[in-house]
C-alpha cells in the first residue's frame, strides 16, 4: 500500500496498539467500511452525507488535478480497468472551460491556416 506522508504519520501513531491491524474494533481488523463506527464518525465530524465513493472520487481528481500520470492514479485507486480510473478522476468543470477558453485567445500575429470553400451559384 502507497501512502503519503499524512496518513502514513496517522499510520504511525495507530501502530502499538497491540494489533498487527491498524483499524480494529474490540481487539479485531475491521473488515468493512459501511458499519456502525463508520456512520458514529460521519456524524462526529458533521459529514453525515459523505460516503467512501465520495473520498474515492475526490483522491482521484486531486490526483489528476496534482498532475499524476493516468497510469499512476489508476494504482492508486487500485483499478484494473482504466474506464474506471476515468470515472474517479473526471476533469474539473472550471478546467474544460479554461481549455475551450484558449480556442479563442489566439495569437493575432502568427499565421493561421483558413479554409475557404467555393459558393455555389
Amino acid at each position: 500500500m502507497v501512502l503519503n506522508l499524512t496518513a502514513l504519520s496517522i499510520v504511525n501513531k495507530k501502530c502499538g496498539n497491540g494489533s498487527e491491524h491498524v483499524f480494529t474494533y474490540k481487539g479485531k481488523r475491521m473488515t468493512r467500511m459501511l458499519n456502525s463506527a463508520w456512520l458514529t464518525a460521519r456524524k462526529a465530524a458533521n459529514l453525515e452525507s459523505v460516503r467512501v465513493h465520495d473520498l474515492k472520487h475526490t483522491f482521484g481528481a486531486r490526483l489528476r488535478e496534482a498532475g499524476v500520470s493516468f497510469e499512476d492514479r489508476q494504482d492508486l485507486l487500485g483499478h484494473r480497468s482504466g474506464r474506471i480510473t476515468t470515472h474517479y478522476s473526471a476533469s474539473e468543470l472550471t478546467k474544460l472551460i479554461e481549455s475551450a477558453e484558449r480556442v479563442a485567445k489566439r495569437d493575432t500575429t502568427k499565421p493561421e491556416l483558413i479554409l475557404l470553400r467555393r459558393c455555389s451559384v
